[in-house]
């Protein structure tokens, strides 16, 4: 009996929770619950109201040591995933592989994005902050990652809040010229040290090869000697799949320590 329920303790960890959380609440440590995944959201007022509802996971050992903190992986899905229906952004990347049964050592925060819309950094960032006060999370290690639309956003976010995160890694992605003279010293010092692992498809019909070439140039112009480009030479727009199936990626963030 007491192995049956330290099994359901184990599976109710990595159990994926499609919830949100309100900004006000003050708890330092909001761990998903088992049973049926509830619904929320997070706001984020700065000049306008940006609402993201999000799934969260933790890893299987998460309740098991109190004073371990985690990693956190930021996770920002592609357009087509837009929308109200959180099992949309279940369909690709780590949140997918989480509700398969994979155990990620991560805590995961997959937030959605609405219709109509695209990432906004400042609700990102308050949605990062957000999740370090609920909970057990190493703030030396926040990682980002997205596809399509999100690995948009992801560049997005590293090229405007590089101290933010440890590492990223880009999907099919680009994003405006880096403009380093709009970054602090302490900015600029972090976009060098960061580690970015970009990926695309040679084929690519939706988003070209050269976005991802290109933002990979203006970051080694910054002084980035940390970021590799990975190119699947016959892949469309799909080279999100193979990249998150790698568990090389996984151990390569993990590497990394702000």
């Amino acid at each position: 009996m007491q192995r049956q329920h330290i099994l359901l303790v184990s599976a109710a960890a990595i159990l994926l929770l499609c919830f949100a959380l309100n900004s006000s609440a003050t708890s330092k440590d909001f761990p998903p619950s088992p049973g049926k995944p509830g619904r929320g959201h997070f706001t984020r007022t700065i000049s306008v109201r940006q609402d993201y509802h999000y799934c969260v996971s933790v890893p299987a050992d998460y309740a098991a040591d109190r004073s371990k903190r985690w990693p956190l992986m930021l996770f920002l899905h592609g357009a087509g995933e837009r929308g109200t229906n959180l099992d949309a952004v279940t369909i690709h990347g780590p949140p997918k592989l989480v509700k398969e049964g994979k155990d990620l050592p991560f805590v995961v925060i997959s937030p959605q994005c609405p219709t109509g819309q695209i990432w906004d950094d400042a609700a990102l960032i308050g949605l990062v902050d957000d999740a370090l006060r609920r909970y057990r999370i190493d703030e030396h290690r926040v990682y980002v990652t997205g596809l399509s639309m999100g690995g948009y956003g992801t560049w997005s976010l590293i090229a405007r809040h590089p101290e933010r995160f440890a590492a990223a890694a880009p999907i099919c992605g680009g994003g405006e010229r880096i403009r380093t003279l709009l970054l602090s010293d302490e900015q600029k010092r972090s976009l060098k040290t960061m580690g970015i692992w970009a990926f695309h498809g040679g084929k690519d019909s939706v988003v070209p090869l050269e976005e991802s070439e290109r933002m990979v140039q203006a970051v080694k112009k910054a002084g980035n000697s940390d970021v590799k480009l990975t190119v699947y030479p016959d892949a469309d727009h799909d080279s999100w799949t193979a990249t998150y199936a790698n568990p090389d990626l996984y151990k390569w963030l993990l590497q990394h320590s702000r």
